[in-house]
């Protein structure tokens, strides 16, 4: 596999060949930064945990610049910053049993740029020569991360230029920067997480650098699984300690011919007639 950045890397905890390693990927997390894999594909890396037969396999896109540079990072470079940045992601795919983790080195600019972003997309077709996972994870269109959507945009170009019976049979939008709690229960992808806080501690508290810089992810990431896993249903006992939210964006891969805006609008405007109804119900 050859990417466009000459400093993108190819990680294999077992030591496969890449291209053997990319073949065996059935569950994709493709992130915009290290640790958002972590946070939002964390269904995906407990599937496949321990398992001979389903492998987790990882894509972070940006090159970690800009990070937050306090206390014990507080005098390095912001070239140091993104050393430790990747290091932490490839120690996240030794622990987290990962099939093949690739980080592709882009700068964030990059990939909110709509007239550079297609070498993001470029290097993800690349991927996809070698890989047919049979589920992906990425971040969702109500993110309100401008990385993360470019991210996602990439992602439906690249598997949108796939023969149909090449493409993944389920792409899930997930949770980072915007939860999808709004979202109608009938409408929301459950991905259980159940019983794995001890892995989303270790797992997310694996990047010290973030967390260092004042954002405490590894908590946060635990909270929000658990407090979905209760607030879902008001009326059932739970089934779950842990839940993680998703919006199925399978159906824009069967049919190239729905907009992207108009998808995600019927989403909103469900939820928008949902409200207004409670209230003219209750008001009489």
């Amino acid at each position: 596999m050859k990417f466009s950045k000459p400093q993108a890397t190819v990680f294999v905890p077992d030591s496969l060949a890449p291209e053997q390693a990319a073949a065996r990927v059935t569950h994709l997390g493709i992130g915009a930064h290290q640790d958002d894999l972590e946070i939002m594909a964390m269904h995906g890396i407990r599937e496949c945990y321990g398992r001979k037969d389903l492998w987790f396999g990882g894509v972070t896109c940006t090159d970690g610049a800009g990070s937050a540079r306090v206390g014990a990072y507080a005098s390095y470079s912001d070239e140091e910053m993104k050393q430790v940045r990747h290091r932490e992601q490839d120690k996240a795919a030794m622990v987290g049993g990962y099939g093949l983790m690739v980080q592709l080195e882009h700068p964030s600019s990059a990939v909110k740029s709509p007239s550079e972003r297609a070498t993001v997309t470029g290097d993800l077709v690349e991927l996809f020569k070698h890989a047919r996972p049979q589920v992906v994870y990425t971040h969702n269109p109500a993110d309100k991360h401008d990385t993360h959507i470019g991210v996602l945009l990439a992602v439906l170009d690249s598997l949108r230029g796939l023969p149909p019976e090449h493409r993944p049979k389920k792409l899930f939008g997930c949770e980072v920067w915007r939860g999808l709690d709004w979202m109608l229960d009938t409408d929301k992808v459950t991905l259980d997480v159940g019983g794995w806080d001890h892995m989303f501690h270790t797992l997310v508290g694996l990047f010290d650098s973030q967390i260092a810089g004042g954002k405490r992810y590894d908590l946060a990431t635990l909270g929000r699984a658990r407090a979905n896993a209760t607030y879902f249903q008001s009326h059932r006992v739970d089934t779950s300690d842990l839940l993680w939210f998703a919006m199925d964006l399978s159906p824009l891969l069967r049919d190239e011919r729905l907009d992207l805006i108009e998808f995600v609008d019927q989403y909103l405007t469900r939820f928008t007639n949902d409200v207004k109804t409670r209230l003219k119900q209750r008001m009489g």
